[in-house]
């Protein structure tokens, strides 16, 4: 069953569907040590990484696990966000997202996933969206509990990243608590 990437507009940006021309700045934001240095795996060092990534794309939109978007301000890909791990017998789903450092402290995120969450729960019927983020990432957090998110635990060193061992926090949003309009 596929799950068709939707396109979604806030007030400020555009959320589309990955295309091939987004490899070059995909490849930037992934390749950028300031970006990835709270992510699960270093930054990327081969363009064709971004390749990858977006063959992934399209395949859990075909397998209908997921949808990513690319995230564009004024035209311009600021960076993505996205659900995977759609279960539709548990209702459930992952939520991640990615923004070039230009972009944070604009509250993007919190818009971008805020209209993610929206199509999410509404088209996806889910009762639970699930979020992880390292436990230094403070901002990221923020914006989890901006959404609703409540933080219920902590993964103790589930991350070993180029010999730099980290915890991450599990956020959870259930259908009862979320509120679509806030952190709109």
């Amino acid at each position: 069953m596929s799950l068709p990437t939707p396109e979604l507009h806030t007030a400020r940006l555009r959320l589309r569907p990955f295309t091939d021309a987004d490899a070059a700045p995909l490849y930037a934001l992934h390749s950028s040590a300031d970006v990835m240095r709270y992510w699960d795996s270093p930054p990327w060092t081969e363009p064709a990484r971004a390749q990858r990534f977006l063959a992934t794309c399209r395949t859990i939109e075909e397998e209908g696990t997921g949808a990513r978007v690319a995230v564009d301000r004024d035209g311009a890909f600021i960076g993505w966000c996205g659900l995977t791990s759609w279960n539709p017998d548990f209702r459930s789903a992952s939520l991640g997202y990615v923004f070039a450092p230009a972009a944070w402290g604009h509250g993007y995120a919190t818009e971008t996933a805020h209209a993610v969450l929206r199509w999410a729960f509404d088209a996806l019927d889910l009762n639970r969206v699930q979020a992880e983020t390292d436990t230094r990432n403070v901002a990221s957090a923020r914006v989890l509990e901006k959404l609703g998110f409540v933080r219920e635990g902590t993964l103790r060193e589930d991350c070993v990243v180029n010999g730099d061992v980290s915890d991450s926090w599990i956020f959870g949003l259930l259908r009862r608590e979320w509120h679509p309009t806030a952190g709109a």
